[in-house]
């Protein structure tokens, strides 16, 4: 038996793939969250598999994820959502989503998804597969990584900022909570020693981040 929580904020969603899910032999919804909060309170070591939206009101449902997999190593999570561009499907992935699903996937393509990434497989919807793969190789493969000392996700928010994104375009482009993106932007002026915000543009573009 495959245990699921179904997380999204949208209650008609939300209930009709508890449904879904419900009819199928050998998979059971153990409970439903629409929040990050219910989300947490919900998952614990017996369940399987989390169904995932992105957005779920003020929160990220990329962090949930990440946060649910340190906790429960084990645990897959097959993201659902209406988005198919590159950077929610990589931000999916790096925080450790085993599959990513859009919401107009058929009962069928939603089926094969829970039985696969439960069976430690990864499944990618066929529009964002072949995008999302080359952005992950093509992030492996630079020559030279500016500013060590950050964390990877403290540089992608440095170099958005470099190109003049503010902080709400910041977290809809890497599907983050506002506050999320505030403090990794502080932690970047901590780290660097830099006054503000203007001063990291410099430095940043100085070192080849801003740019296309």
């Amino acid at each position: 038996m495959i245990r699921v929580v179904v997380v999204d904020d949208h209650p008609v969603f939300r209930l009709g793939m508890v449904a879904l899910l419900d009819s199928l032999d050998g998979i059971e919804v153990v409970a439903q969250a629409a929040s990050a909060q219910e989300a947490h309170e919900a998952v614990g070591e017996s369940v399987d598999v989390v169904l995932m939206d992105l957005h779920l009101g003020d929160d990220s449902g990329v962090e949930v994820t990440r946060d649910l997999v340190r906790r429960l190593p084990l645990l897959r999570v097959l993201v659902i959502t209406m988005r198919e561009d590159d950077e929610s499907v990589v931000a999916s992935v790096r925080a450790g989503a085993s599959g990513y699903l859009l919401k107009g996937a058929s009962p069928d393509e939603v089926e094969r998804g829970v039985r696969a990434v439960a069976n430690g497989e990864m499944i990618l919807g066929p529009k964002v597969a072949a995008r999302a793969m080359a952005t992950l190789t093509a992030g492996r493969t630079a020559v030279r990584l500016p500013f060590p000392e950050l964390s990877d996700r403290e540089r992608e928010v440095l170099d958005l900022v470099a190109r003049g994104f503010d902080n709400t375009q910041i977290s809809r482009r890497l599907v983050l909570s506002p506050k999320t993106v505030r403090n990794h932007v502080s932690n970047v002026l901590t780290k660097l020693a830099l006054p503000d915000r203007a001063a990291a543009i410099i430095r940043a573009r100085d070192e080849g981040l801003g740019r296309d």
